[in-house]
């Protein structure tokens, strides 16, 4: 996907707060060598290789335009590479952590996704992971009903993204049976205040819309655009509004 740096980091501020919240639940106990999951420009594994300077990190991404802007945090420490988190399940390299910031909500199968990942982990291993619960996030529901219906389930030859996310108790089970302990899982609302239907269509533009707009064309592409702008305003009905954006954090280590 063609994921502009410049459009995602509009809302840095807010999509930096559930980093920090994951980051204050992991250890320096013997954490050496980490994996950071989807590290895309490289500044948050950047943040925590500062935060843990004992520990080698390498940063993965399958987005050229995202890692361009990581070469600037490269050090003896820290390194990235452009690889798909699909790549790791020919891996038996193990972590003393897995990190992963919002980015494995762009990975199916997390039936067979996490039982790999957790697999990856070295004895006494940290599991960190923060995603968009999308199911049951307003305008990831308002986009989801407009590509289904005509002329865009048409144009978007009956595509569209069904979140691959799982519910708490799934993913609790998974870490359980996996020997993970110290758990901490979690929804929480990272509110976005916003003055204008506008400002809420500029948020989820850099992140869920990408796949949509990458499908459409020409003037399906801004007629597109406009409808979801209107069911955005109708659907929040009276501007400042406030949007209860809700992220699964998960934490837990061997």
């Amino acid at each position: 996907m063609p994921w502009n740096p410049e459009v995602y980091n509009q809302f840095k501020d807010v999509r930096y707060l559930p980093f920090f919240d994951l980051m204050k639940l992991i250890s320096h106990d013997g954490l050496k060598k980490a994996i950071d999951i989807g590290c895309g420009t490289g500044e948050q594994t950047h943040i925590l290789s500062e935060k843990f300077p004992n520990a080698e990190f390498l940063g993965i991404d399958s987005s050229a335009e995202m890692l361009a802007k990581s070469q600037a945090f490269k050090n003896e420490y820290l390194r990235f590479e452009q690889k798909t988190v699909e790549e790791l399940y020919d891996s038996n390299e193990t972590w003393d952590l897995i990190f992963s910031n919002a980015a494995l909500q762009w990975s199916d199968n997390h039936e067979k996704l996490f039982p790999k990942l957790l697999s990856l982990l070295s004895e006494n291993g940290q599991f960190a992971v923060q995603m968009p619960f999308q199911a049951e996030n307003l305008l990831n529901q308002i986009l989801f009903q407009l590509a289904s219906e005509e002329p865009y389930r048409t144009a978007l030859q009956d595509w569209n993204r069904v979140s691959p996310v799982l519910n708490l108790d799934e993913y609790s089970k998974m870490m359980f049976e996996y020997g993970l302990k110290d758990l901490q899982i979690s929804i929480r609302v990272y509110p976005i205040i916003a003055e204008d239907a506008e400002k809420l269509f500029q948020f989820i533009s850099g992140s869920a819309l990408i796949p949509y707009l990458e499908r459409l064309e020409g003037n399906s592409k801004q007629q597109f655009i406009d409808d979801y702008k209107k069911r955005i305003e109708k659907r929040f009905k009276q501007f400042p509004a406030i949007y209860a954006f809700k992220r699964i954090l998960l934490y837990g280590r061997k």
